[in-house]
């Protein structure tokens, strides 16, 4: 029964922004806890989330490993086609160019993120998504942030 009304209140849409980027967040803190740059992405459909991701950078020694194109292959996976249109992606940091140009190919429908990426992040050099592809930005961003900071606090000590 419970199952049944889970997937009830799936289909009211009750699952909010914030509800995906905390789902987002424990991707980060799997990162985090393996020593990668914590950035944790879901992708959402339907309002279910069909993939989970996070760095991957060091572990697999390839520096195309991250949490965005680690999650873009598994979702590509689950709906047997390489375009994930009708898809959301949650990110905890604005993706950098290389992954924009992927969720660019991707043809996803959103792109929503938590903290902004100044230095490395797509929207420095214009916008690089698809030209339909809806962003949202700072949902949690304090919160992706504050992880990411702690990180690098703990890689300088």
């Amino acid at each position: 029964m419970l199952t049944a009304y889970y997937f009830y209140l799936m289909e009211l849409s009750v699952f909010s922004d914030e509800h995906f980027m905390k789902e987002a967040l424990k991707e980060a803190q799997k990162a985090f806890d393996k020593d990668e740059v914590p950035v944790g992405v879901v992708v959402v459909a339907k309002q279910r989330i069909i993939a989970r991701a996070h760095n991957l950078t060091e572990m697999l020694n390839d520096v195309t490993a991250h949490a965005e194109m680690q999650a873009i292959t598994s979702a590509a996976d689950y709906v047997g086609g390489k375009y994930l249109k009708g898809c959301t992606v949650y990110v905890t940091l604005e993706p950098c160019v290389m992954c924009a140009g992927a969720l660019f190919w991707s043809q996803v429908d959103a792109v929503v993120y938590g903290a902004s990426d100044e230095k490395r992040g797509f929207s420095t050099i214009g916008n690089l998504l698809h030209p339909k592809t809806k962003v949202k930005n700072g949902i949690m961003a304090d919160d992706c942030a504050d992880l990411l900071r702690l990180f690098f606090q703990k890689k300088r000590k």
